[in-house]
Parts: C-alpha cells; sequence; structure tokens
C-alpha cells in the first residue's frame, strides 16, 4: 500500500491541513476533563459560581473549536481521499489502454474492472481512516497517558492492568477476523465475475434456459460471501460488548481505589472525574486503532491487486528511434516468413507466413475455423508482435514504427462489431475526430448503411445503446465499415466483417468498396467464397500454415483445400 502514496503528492497541503486540524481537535478533547476538574475542584467545592461561568465558557469555546477542526479535517480528508481515488483511478485506466491484447489475456477484463472500482473503493475508504484515526489515535493514548499520570500516577497502575487486557482481546478478534476480510475480497471477485457473465450472456442464457442453473451459481457465490461476512462480523461484534466490559470494569476500578485516595486526601473529585474520562479516551483511542488496523489488511490486499497492474510492464512497445513509411510505398504490406506463437502455447498459431498485399488490389484470407484467420489480422497492427520473421508496412518493420502512427495507417473492421453508447454519427466518428457531417454521411452511403440510418428516428443523431444492442447484427458490421472508411487509412482489414450480411448487400458493399478503397490495400478475412471470388488473390489458410495463393479461377484448378470450401459452399453450377 506504501507504493501508492506517490498519487497523495498532488495532496500535500490538503494533508497537512487534515493533519493539522487532527492535531488541534485532539488537543481540545484532552484539555476539556482538566477543564471540568478544575470547575469540580476550585468553583463546586468553593461554590465560586463566577468561576464556573468563566471555565464553563471556556470549555464551550474550547469544544466548539474542537468541533470546527473536526468538520474541517472531515471535509478535507474526504477531498484528499477522494482526489486521490479519481488520480490513481485515471491512471490505472491509462495504464491499461496501453496494454497490448497479451497483458489482457493474462488479467483478464473482469478482473481489470474490479481492480479499477471495487479495489481502490477500498483503498480510498482506508485514506479517510487512516488521516482521521491514525493520527488522532496515538495523540489521545499517548496524550491520555500522560494527562492521566499528571493528575494522580498511583492510580494509573489500574490501566497498566485494564490496557494490557483490553489489547489482548482486540488482538485475539483482530487475528480472527483479518484473515476472513482478505477472503471476502476473493469472494466478492468471483460474485462480480458470475454476474457479469450472467448479465452479457444473458441471450445464450435464455436460449439454452440456463436461468436457474446461472440463479443458482449466484446463489452460491452469494452465499458463499455472505456467510462469510456474517461469520466475520458476528466475530467483530464481539469487540464492543467485551471492550465495554473491559471499560467498565476498569472504571470501576478506578472508582474503587480513587475513592481510597480521595479519602486519605491524596486526589481530589475532580481529578478523579478527569482521570475516569482519560481512562475512556486512552481505551477507545486503542479501539479506533484496531479497527483501522482490521481493515488495513483487506485494503493492502486490493493495493496489492492495483500495484499488480501498474507494474505490469506492457511487453509492446516503441523503438527508441521510430521510422516513418516511405511514401512511395505507401500501403504496400509483406509478411516475410512469419511464425507467431501465443504466450504460454507450445505449438505456433502461424508458421512461415510469406507474402505481399498491394495498393490497389484486394488480398482476401481463407480457411476453415482455427487455421489462423484471425491471429494474422492481430498482428498487423501489433495487437500482438511476431515470434519470428518481420510484418512491413510501406517497407518498414511494422515494430520499428510508433504504435499510434502505425495504427493510423490502418482502418480495421473487428470480427465482432464494437459500438459505443452515443449517437451514430459519433460512432462513425471513431474513425477519425474531426471528419464533417459530409464525409460520416459518405462513408454510411459506401457502407451501405445510409438507408436504415436516415430511416431512424433522428438520423445520425439517433443514439446507440450500450454495444449497440438497439441495432441488428448486419446493421452493427455497416456501421463499423463506415467507421473504418470515414478515416480513409492506407490499409483496409476486414476481418469476416461481411457474415451478418445478405448476399445482396455484400455484393453491393464489395463493388462500392472496390471505388472507394482505389489507392488503399484492401485485405478481406472471409468464411464465404462468395465474398472473395472477385478478390487480385486468395490466401489459404490450413492449420496456420498457407496452403496455397492464387486467384479464384487459380486455385480452384491447384488447391484441394480450396476446392473443399468451394465445394462445400457452392453448387456444381455457380462453381462453373
Amino acid at each position: 500500500m506504501m507504493k501508492l502514496i506517490r498519487f497523495l503528492k498532488a495532496y500535500r497541503l490538503p494533508t497537512a491541513i487534515v493533519l493539522a486540524l487532527v492535531f488541534i481537535q485532539t488537543l481540545s478533547e484532552l484539555y476539556l476533563p482538566t477543564l471540568m476538574a478544575d470547575i469540580v475542584d476550585t468553583g463546586i467545592v468553593t461554590g465560586d459560581v463566577n468561576y464556573i461561568w468563566k471555565m464553563g465558557g471556556l470549555m464551550l469555546l474550547i469544544a466548539a473549536g474542537g468541533m470546527l477542526c473536526a468538520i474541517g479535517a472531515s471535509y478535507w480528508s474526504s477531498k484528499v481521499a477522494v482526489g486521490f481515488g479519481k488520480d490513481l483511478r485515471a491512471n490505472v485506466f491509462q495504464h491499461v489502454e496501453n496494454f497490448s491484447l497479451q497483458e489482457f489475456d493474462k488479467v483478464g477484463t473482469s478482473s481489470l474492472i474490479t481492480r479499477t472500482t471495487n479495489d481502490i473503493n477500498q483503498v480510498q475508504q482506508v485514506l479517510v481512516m487512516i488521516l482521521r484515526i491514525m493520527v488522532m489515535a496515538p495523540i489521545m493514548c499517548i496524550g491520555g497517558i500522560i494527562m492521566a499520570v499528571s493528575k494522580d500516577g498511583p492510580l494509573t497502575m489500574v490501566l497498566a492492568v485494564g490496557l494490557p487486557v483490553l489489547a489482548l482481546v482486540i488482538f485475539f478478534i483482530a487475528r480472527k477476523g483479518i484473515p476472513l476480510f482478505k477472503a471476502m475480497q476473493v469472494k466478492l471477485d468471483k460474485l462480480n465475475l458470475v454476474v457479469r457473465e450472467g448479465l452479457t450472456g444473458i441471450r445464450v442464457v435464455r436460449a439454452f434456459n440456463r436461468v436457474e442453473h446461472e440463479q443458482k451459481r449466484f446463489e452460491e457465490a452469494s452465499r458463499d460471501l455472505t456467510d462469510t461476512g456474517i461469520k466475520v462480523n458476528r466475530i467483530m461484534a464481539l469487540l464492543m460488548p467485551v471492550m465495554m466490559l473491559v471499560m467498565n470494569l476498569t472504571t470501576i476500578a478506578i472508582i474503587a481505589f480513587g475513592s481510597l485516595r480521595i479519602e486519605s486526601g491524596s486526589m481530589q473529585v475532580g481529578d478523579l472525574m478527569a482521570f475516569i474520562q482519560y481512562a475512556m479516551q486512552i481505551m477507545f483511542s486503542l479501539v479506533m486503532l484496531s479497527l483501522v488496523f482490521v481493515l488495513i489488511p483487506r485494503a493492502s490486499a486490493s493495493a496489492a491487486r492495483i500495484n499488480e497492474v501498474l507494474d505490469m510492464k506492457p511487453e509492446l512497445k516503441d523503438a527508441e528511434q521510430p521510422k516513418s513509411v516511405d511514401t512511395g510505398k505507401k500501403g504496400y504490406l509483406e509478411f516475410d516468413q512469419v511464425t507467431f506463437r501465443y504466450p504460454g502455447a507450445e505449438e505456433a498459431a502461424l508458421s512461415d507466413i510469406s507474402f505481399q498485399a498491394r495498393p490497389g488490389e484486394v488480398t482476401a484470407i481463407i480457411g476453415g475455423t482455427g487455421s489462423g484467420k484471425s491471429t494474422l489480422m492481430n498482428l498487423i497492427p501489433r495487437f500482438y508482435d511476431v515470434s519470428e520473421g518481420a510484418i512491413r508496412l510501406g517497407g518498414v518493420d511494422v515494430r520499428e514504427l510508433e504504435q499510434g502512427d502505425l495504427r493510423h495507417k490502418i482502418g480495421l473492421v473487428p470480427q465482432k462489431a464494437v459500438l459505443f453508447s452515443g449517437t451514430v454519427a459519433e460512432n462513425i466518428r471513431h474513425g477519425k475526430d474531426e471528419a464533417t457531417d459530409e464525409e460520416v454521411r459518405h462513408a454510411a452511403v459506401v457502407a451501405q448503411a445510409s438507408d436504415f440510418i436516415e430511416s431512424m428516428g433522428e438520423g445520425y443523431e439517433t443514439m446507440v445503446s450500450q454495444g449497440g444492442t438497439n441495432l441488428s447484427g448486419g446493421q452493427k458490421q455497416r456501421l463499423s465499415i463506415a467507421r473504418a472508411l470515414v478515416r480513409r487509412p492506407d490499409v483496409y482489414l476486414f476481418d469476416d466483417s461481411f457474415s451478418a450480411l445478405d448476399f445482396k448487400t455484400d455484393a453491393m458493399l464489395r463493388a462500392a468498396l472496390k471505388q472507394e478503397t482505389k489507392e488503399a490495400t484492401l485485405i478481406i478475412i472471409a468464411q464465404r467464397v462468395s465474398t472473395v471470388m472477385d478478390a487480385d488473390q486468395i490466401i489459404v489458410l490450413n492449420d496456420g500454415k498457407i496452403a496455397s495463393i492464387g486467384t479464384h479461377k487459380e486455385l480452384l484448378k491447384s488447391s484441394e483445400v480450396y476446392q473443399e470450401i468451394v465445394a462445400s459452399q457452392l453448387t456444381e453450377e455457380e462453381i462453373a
């Protein structure tokens, strides 16, 4: 948790203000019992009413000052903690955005969400307590002991017995409770995972009548968390009654021995009353410290998870001296003996891949499920780095280009169409922030999306719900294509982006694309033969390797793999 303290540097002044206010508040609370003792011993015993009014007014003034300090400390500590949480959350999010798919695969999306929200909240809440209680409790404990000794030294022997007993009680209760607090964090992660899976996969759950099964999974995870929560709260519930028992027994002992001291003339009544209050302050400070120490392990577990993300260095880095693409080879893409293995995998997902894709040409990639088509596509924008060989864009190895510059030259349409909450126009402008209305409309027309957009209630200002759930699969794909088109990149990557389109729309879209992308390199991954038939070159993948390269007619004669794919989709008349 100490590693996260660096995020408090921007809040040095507010933190100093909190510490100063808490210090003054604690001193005021320590001084009040002494003033009360003076009122009793000097004012009430002698009947000096003026002294009572004078000291009573001073007590009210000091109490009011302590109250104002407490309000100020609460305000500033909350401000520091919330600001700390905001900065930490922004830092984690910004750091995660630089991760490659490799880091996302390692940590998991649901875990990253939990760490960015729940874990940071845990640390933020404990920070408020540390700023207030961790300063107040030690001062109150030490100050209370000093003031108690100043009132009557021999009577402090009662505290010498009562405080160790209270400390032992707190120790044994915390020892039982702290491991359960840590376990609750893990079980909360499990509950979040079950909820996220159940909600994001609700269509599949209902389609396969697995609602009861998911409810049972949720109930089991929830019950597990609940049982642990009940157990830890039962243990912690013992703290207050046992603490009150020890405190009351200590008070009785103080009164019993104090009365003997008063009777012998060694102590005054006011001092005894003040001593009792100091004893209560000392014991309450121990209890406050124990509550903080119970919560710190839970926050420490959260802090460790946050630090794990912050310490994780993205494996894909920009070159120290990035190069620029040769303008004479703009859009020229080359795979040179590329081999790629996923982290931890024994066998390569792609082996010895070599081909060239040129501007003004359509390069299609086809193959069976698991042949490596999407993996190949992910290597071009450097979502992963090749294990062997090189991928060159414009004659330069993509690893020697700045990632931002590389991806600016690429228009990607992913296999699963991803849309964001906002208007239709805003979603298209994700490809180019400064795109004009005319550019947005033109991209939509080429993507065959203009008709359904204009038929919607507010046209291009129609709101797209989260995940695009108010659109069909084909509509989402066409908006994703429009988003790539508005960018006007050097290389277009279509990862099975026509699968949700009917044959007529597919044909119209490919014809429009041919006119729109004359100067760009077009790479299409497809399952349907009809989508790739007109490509300038077709690359047939099989088990991560290139089985053959050629045009549709050439491959019909020379490639057995391609012949099998065609035979499975087209009739003999269509093939002819």
